[in-house]
């Protein structure tokens, strides 16, 4: 049964709708290059450089043993959590992306691996970083569950998502005081697709709603206890330049949390 798809950027730009035939792997698998571009052209992810990675390093603890970086990408998040010192190691499931990663002149260890089937020994490490991912992976419990498994006790995850009540709506024009609008249910997970097409970049975002019950759920399965929780907001430094972001200090763009891994999460079967 194909999944519904509701093609709509996270910032209320509607587009088509169609069934999503292509999981989430295979979609950011295509979109590789395309991400590179916008990832690594100087300025142009400002909801990256003002908004999200402040907040994720405010709930970074400091470097210990050992870090992954869950779902890496091109590998912008590896490069910047070894700048502050950190063992780390990425992992992604699109093998473009990897190659990305290991060819950037700052690269740090990059492996080809499923987020749902961690190639890593329990308690392998102190810390992983989810960043901007758990929404974009297709078996999101299954992925939190080995999260919990390589974790040892006392560990932490500092993960950021597209907050659930963005992506369950639209805003209905581009005014700070546009309504916002849920027109189906936020209880109902949804695939999403949408399109970003800013500075003569083009690519095309996949991830899936789900309500913040789905998290915790998965949260809890693992045996990973919130400890802090934000919702940042666009800042001065966006807000001139980009009239349009200040919609989003009503409605939450992002949610970032830290949690605590405080018991050993039971093995999945298979």
């Amino acid at each position: 049964m194909p999944v519904r798809c509701c093609c709509r950027n996270v910032c209320g730009r509607p587009g088509r709708g169609r069934l999503c035939r292509v999981s989430m792997r295979q979609g950011w698998e295509s979109e590789a290059a395309n991400w590179a571009r916008f990832a690594r052209t100087p300025g142009h992810d400002h909801s990256h450089l003002d908004v999200n990675l402040p907040a994720l390093t405010e709930l970074l603890p400091p470097p210990g043993r050992r870090t992954l970086d869950l779902g890496c990408g091109e590998g912008r998040l590896s490069r910047h959590l070894g700048s502050l010192g950190h063992q780390v190691v990425g992992i992604d499931a699109s093998p473009a992306m990897i190659h990305l990663a290991a060819a950037h002149e700052a690269s740090q260890p990059a492996l080809v691996a499923d987020a749902a089937r961690l190639p890593f020994s329990d308690e392998a490490f102190d810390l992983v970083v989810a960043y901007m991912t758990l929404h974009d992976i297709d078996d999101m419990a299954a992925a939190v569950a080995e999260v919990g498994r390589v974790l040892e006790r006392g560990g932490r995850l500092c993960a950021s998502i597209v907050h659930p009540l963005n992506s369950a709506g639209s805003f209905q024009g581009s005014g700070p005081d546009a309504p916002f609008v849920i027109s189906g249910s936020y209880l109902d997970p949804a695939r999403l697709s949408y399109v970003v097409d800013r500075g003569g970049i083009q690519m095309t975002f996949h991830s899936e709603h789900r309500p913040l019950a789905a998290y915790g759920r998965a949260l809890e399965a693992a045996g990973l206890l919130i400890e802090a929780i934000r919702e940042p907001l666009p800042g001065d430094g966006i807000l001139p330049g980009h009239p349009a972001e200040r919609r989003w200090t009503r409605i939450p763009l992002f949610l970032h949390f830290r949690a605590a891994k405080h018991f050993r999460a039971a093995k999945r079967d298979g």
